[in-house]
């Protein structure tokens, strides 16, 4: 016997959409859920917590649950068309881990999204793979072959390195003469986009039900190395940098009791070696309307040459 048809398998009617955005009181999921405002869709804010200015705060109804905690889901998706997952386990201050997040908690919101018959957008990272080193393009990896074991109801939207996230971290190893200090050697070349952009990615996705069945891959113009990223966010010639052996040593000797930094040590370890360049010219071609912003333009330096 087919299974009964969702609300996924059926047509839209106009008018009829309640996007729900799942961390929409993050960096990206806040602007997303902005984004969608200003288009004029109905839109549903659901995190653990409220945001600043409790849950009248910013634009959206506010819906408190865990996509840990399957039993919270239910309600907050009720009346759903479209669910965005802008989730994920990486903040250093949360003390989650990808594999609580990124796999499980986006395997219990998808079953959730499901049961609710709404579409659904996945953030994922640009290279997620099953065998990757890092934890977090693994469990990505992970939540995204369960999505696609499904129906036809998702797009996925997969992102390279936010700059404004990794602007924080430079930021935060500056000294008192304005001299950053990089992880590692500091030499391989990054792909990193702006929260914007991704946003723009999202959003168009949540609102367009001709992109099911999508991967949409979104990234900048730069492929920079830590060194020329540093130097882009402080505007300083020098940059220091912390071995990797004492990043080692670091990200074992933090993990019993800060096991977030120790998590983000040991994903800046694997970042000073491993390809993350991207090229975004044939996500481009296939999607002209992405945007491709020079980073430099957000962190008021000098913007990077765009690809031709």
């Amino acid at each position: 016997m087919d299974p009964p048809a969702t609300r996924a398998d059926r047509p839209e009617v106009e008018g009829s959409t309640m996007i729900v955005v799942v961390g929409g009181t993050g960096r990206l999921g806040g602007r997303v859920v902005s984004d969608l405002v200003e288009r004029g869709e109905t839109v549903r804010v659901v995190a653990r917590h409220a945001p600043v200015g409790g849950p009248g705060g910013g634009p959206g109804a506010f819906v408190a649950a865990d996509v840990r905690e399957p039993d919270t889901l239910e309600q907050a998706l009720d009346g759903a068309t479209v669910v965005v997952s802008a989730v994920h386990g990486m903040d250093p201050a949360s003390g989650e881990s990808p594999a609580v997040v990124d796999r499980d908690g986006n395997r219990n919101l998808i079953s959730a999204a499901r049961r609710a018959g709404a579409r659904i957008v996945l953030v994922s990272v640009v290279g997620a793979d099953r065998d990757h080193p890092m934890e977090l393009f693994r469990m990505k990896s992970d939540a995204e072959r369960f999505l696609r074991n499904g129906p036809m109801d998702w797009t996925v939207v997969r992102a390279s390195a936010f700059a404004e996230t990794w602007a924080d971290v430079i930021r935060s190893t500056t000294n008192r003469k304005g001299v950053p200090k990089v992880f590692g050697r500091g030499q391989n070349p990054i792909n990193f986009v702006t929260v914007d952009d991704v946003a723009a990615a999202v959003t168009r996705a949540a609102a367009d039900p001709d992109l099911r069945g999508e991967v949409i891959e979104v990234g900048g113009p730069d492929n920079l190395t830590m060194e020329q990223f540093a130097r882009l966010v402080t505007g300083q010639p020098a940059v220091g940098h912390i071995p990797r052996a004492a990043l080692r040593v670091m990200g074992i000797a933090l993990a019993p009791f800060r096991p977030g930094p120790a998590r983000l040590i040991r994903t800046a370890l694997v970042q000073d070696g491993v390809d993350l360049t991207f090229d975004p010219r044939g996500s481009r071609a296939r999607h002209p309307w992405l945007p491709c912003t020079p980073v430099g333009a957000v962190l008021g330096s000098s913007p990077m040459p765009e690809l031709q």
